[in-house]
């Protein structure tokens, strides 16, 4: 269950440049970055609607960021831009290092404060102590239990009298996601903006390459798609951008409940201006 430690050089990996010997050993800009058609379009819509949102929503709005390379540009976007949105994420107690080294650096870059949730303790002790440290392998509803105790309770209180949040969700990451809408609106009225929702994973990169952006360094070890550590491996050649989350799972869908796709009321591809 430890990340792949070599792959094929004729590598399938999602937005991967055609394979050669320096790629497969390098790292995850030298894979993924490129400018491709419509970019500076799609940067400028995000922009747009990043700065529309706070305007609509001012002092209460939040970024809630895996701290992974899409919500990576995200922050920076936000930084850059001295956007009033609110950056904060979830300590769920399985996160990797490497994963938690970011809130320093991004505190110390943009000069932002993180806001940090965690589960609560007690509830933690409680589902541990009832079945087990590694109760997320012994059943979907297990796993999904442990989800529920140290992701969607701290994200209840991130959101908690907040009008909106913001994501990196994407239409790519994954065919439940794949109408994934740029604005919905959920059944208790807050307002999600998804604004990476059309962007491709080598948008991703070559912003991130363009501006110097931070990233997790489990990047540069072939995993896209990043959580707790006990349930996220790297994928290989061939395999799907979310494989490798809860890979022992014969579920199609690779979700925690975070992030529920509903039929949204604002149409998939509609523009925010500015």
């Amino acid at each position: 269950m430890s990340a792949v430690s070599s792959l094929p050089l004729s590598s399938a990996l999602p937005g991967a440049h055609p394979a050669t010997a320096e790629a497969a050993a390098s790292n995850a800009i030298s894979l993924y970055a490129r400018r491709t058609e419509g970019y500076e379009e799609r940067v400028e819509a995000t922009i747009a609607q990043l700065r529309q949102a706070a305007l609509d929503h001012a002092g209460s709005i939040v970024q809630a960021t895996s701290l992974g390379a899409e919500d990576m540009v995200l922050t920076d976007l936000i930084a850059k831009l001295n956007l009033p949105i609110a950056i904060g994420t979830l300590q769920t107690g399985k996160l990797h290092d490497e994963t938690l080294a970011l809130i320093p650096e991004i505190e110390q870059r943009y000069g932002l404060d993180v806001e940090i949730y965690s589960p609560r303790e007690e509830a933690v002790v409680h589902f541990v102590r009832r079945n087990g440290e590694d109760a997320m392998y012994q059943s979907i509803e297990l796993r999904k239990g442990c989800c529920q105790v140290r992701k969607l309770e701290p994200l209840a209180r991130m959101l908690q009298n907040r009008e909106a949040w913001v994501t990196g969700l994407r239409r790519e990451q994954s065919a439940n996601r794949g109408s994934v809408p740029l604005r919905e609106v959920e059944a208790n009225g807050r307002i999600k903006f998804n604004p990476l929702a059309d962007w491709s994973w080598n948008d991703i990169w070559h912003y991130i390459e363009s501006n110097a952006v931070p990233y997790n360094a489990l990047h540069d070890q072939f995993m896209p798609s990043i959580g707790c550590a006990p349930c996220t491996r790297a994928i290989a050649v061939g395999e799907e951008f979310r494989a490798g989350r809860w890979w022992w799972e014969d579920e199609a869908a690779k979700e925690c409940g975070l992030h529920a796709v509903q039929p949204s009321t604002t149409n998939r591809d509609e523009a925010v201006a500015a």
